[in-house]
């Protein structure tokens, strides 16, 4: 007896249902059909997971639609995320920014140097940020050396290598 019944079998007639899709056929196998064991018709043969031609590809499907529906994935990806809106024009007029506030090259130990000179100072991140007018979570982030992952510009570096005299970034 199968493992999954669609109850299409009425008891009468040649053969047997396929568990898939119903049809009444002598010819059924057992397939592997997302993780169920069940017993298909030659109809549905091709959704058996086991199924491979001898080149690897699946039975039903084209290796050779294989970057068409790559790439269409990609496309519905980049639509669906609201990044791209085929308008380059903005870019090309505006530039990306990338360049407005660029974070130097860091010494190795940037992190430990501004906590202690901070440290030394007497202040906390909060009134060091009050101070100098920057987010708290910047120079955390500074403290943890996730400046480059934080966004931190290179004009908090220049401020905090100032204010309290130290060097952060190489020269």
């Amino acid at each position: 007896m199968a493992k999954y019944s669609t109850g299409g079998s009425s008891g009468s007639g040649g053969g047997e249902s396929c568990e898939l899709c119903g049809t009444t056929s002598d010819e059924l196998v057992q397939a592997n059909v997302a993780g169920a064991t069940l017993q298909v018709c030659p109809d549905c043969r091709p959704y058996d997971d086991a199924a491979k031609t001898d080149d690897g590809a699946r039975e039903g499907t084209r290796d050779e639609d294989e970057p068409d529906r790559r790439q269409r994935a990609v496309q519905n990806a980049a639509r669906t995320s609201g990044v791209w809106n085929d308008d380059s024009e903005h870019w090309e007029r505006e530039g990306a920014g990338y360049d407005d506030d660029q974070l130097p090259y860091l010494v190795d130990d940037y992190g430990a140097r501004l906590e202690a000179a901070r440290q030394d100072a007497g202040l906390q991140r909060e009134e060091l940020a009050e101070e100098l007018g920057i987010r708290e979570a910047d120079i955390l982030a500074i403290e943890q050396e996730r400046a480059n992952q934080a966004g931190v510009g290179g004009s908090i570096i220049g401020a905090l290598e100032e204010h309290l005299g130290i060097q952060l970034s190489e020269e």
